[in-house]
């Protein structure tokens, strides 16, 4: 790893440096949340993030505090008085569908502040994620390199080498141009090309289970009221209240208009329970190609362009399953809403 900065006051690692342009993305790998460090050299959470956002106020960039709830009150405690100049928000509830990060928290943070540069905390991967929650947030964080890259953004994504397993450390070393690691912040020689570690995120996704519950083909706009009352009917009887229920027919219908309007064939609905996650699984397969790997995580110039419908996907889901890259093999959309 090549050493890119100087180690901070402490043996702690400097943040990015004031003449960076365009993206920063960099990946923390911390153990413990309190103390300096512990006894390998790796500095706490606490100690690293609060010197992030320090220096970033110091340079009067503002920032953004994406973090789960818990981590939120250690950091919000650690900042004193600079707390009230750092927005946080809890990210198990705004990121709980990893799809939403992009367009909703960082990219909308970023536009909220024009011509400035902003520095973000983001830390979309923790302890006790489903697979399909983390198959989702891998893609994301290697989407970021991609959708930010030209943007005025410091992003640094806390990962906890004591609760994570080896295999999501090593895809975080994938994911980000710049690790910090102990006393040391270097380019990562593990990174890999964004788009091939977002297509291969969800490549192929798991098999439904051998019971798939109740299928439905749909070809025509007459078939669309057909697929509502498919999906309200076993939403109801999978448990979920009214206002879900509802949430997931919108959704599902946003999805099905794109199969009507970007393909020439019909499109196949299957709904299941995933016992692993807790929720109700609709499946939307056709003969489709999305046309840009963003789509559905960078809001269009204009309301009526394409792609403003799967955001309002990511929205509404509490998970979506979206693979990219899959030219010539069609499009397999994933919707999940938590039954418990």
């Amino acid at each position: 790893m090549a050493l890119l900065t100087d180690a901070g006051p402490g043996g702690s690692p400097c943040a990015a440096q004031p003449s960076a342009t365009g993206l920063v993305h960099e990946a923390l790998f911390y153990r413990g949340l309190d103390g300096d460090s512990d006894p390998a050299g790796y500095s706490s959470y606490t100690t690293i993030i609060t010197r992030f956002l320090q220096e970033g106020l110091e340079r009067s960039e503002p920032a953004l505090v994406a973090v789960p709830g818990p981590h939120l009150d250690v950091l919000r405690w650690a900042m004193g008085a600079s707390s009230g100049d750092v927005e946080f928000v809890d990210m198990a509830q705004v990121g709980r569908n990893p799809g939403r990060i992009l367009p909703s928290v960082l990219y909308a943070f970023a536009r909220r502040h024009p011509a400035r540069r902003v520095r973000i905390v983001g830390e979309p991967i923790w302890p006790g994620r489903s697979t399909a929650e983390y198959r989702a947030a891998l893609q994301h964080e290697a989407l970021i390199n991609i959708a930010l890259e030209q943007e005025q953004v410091t992003i640094l994504c806390p990962y906890d080498c004591t609760g994570l397993d080896p295999t999501a450390l090593a895809q975080a070393r994938q994911t980000h141009p710049v690790l910090i690691e102990g006393a040391r912040r270097g380019a990562s020689t593990d990174y890999r090309d964004p788009r091939a570690v977002a297509d291969a995120s969800l490549r192929a996704l798991p098999d439904p289970p051998e019971w798939w519950g109740d299928m439905l083909v749909f070809s025509t706009t007459a078939d669309l009221p057909r697929v509502r009352a498919f999906v309200l009917d076993h939403a109801r009887r999978a448990g979920l209240d009214e206002p879900r229920a509802g949430d997931l027919c919108q959704a599902v219908q946003e999805v099905a208009d794109n199969t009507l309007v970007h393909t020439r064939g019909a499109g196949v609905l299957a709904l299941w329970q995933d016992p692993e996650t807790g929720s109700l699984v609709c499946e939307i397969s056709d003969s489709g190609q999305l046309p840009s790997r963003l789509v559905g995580r960078i809001p269009p110039a204009t309301a009526d362009a394409h792609g403003c419908g799967l955001i309002r996907v990511n929205e509404l889901c509490d998970l979506v399953e979206m693979p990219t890259g899959q030219i010539g093999a069609g499009t397999t959309i994933r919707l999940h809403m938590n039954l418990r």
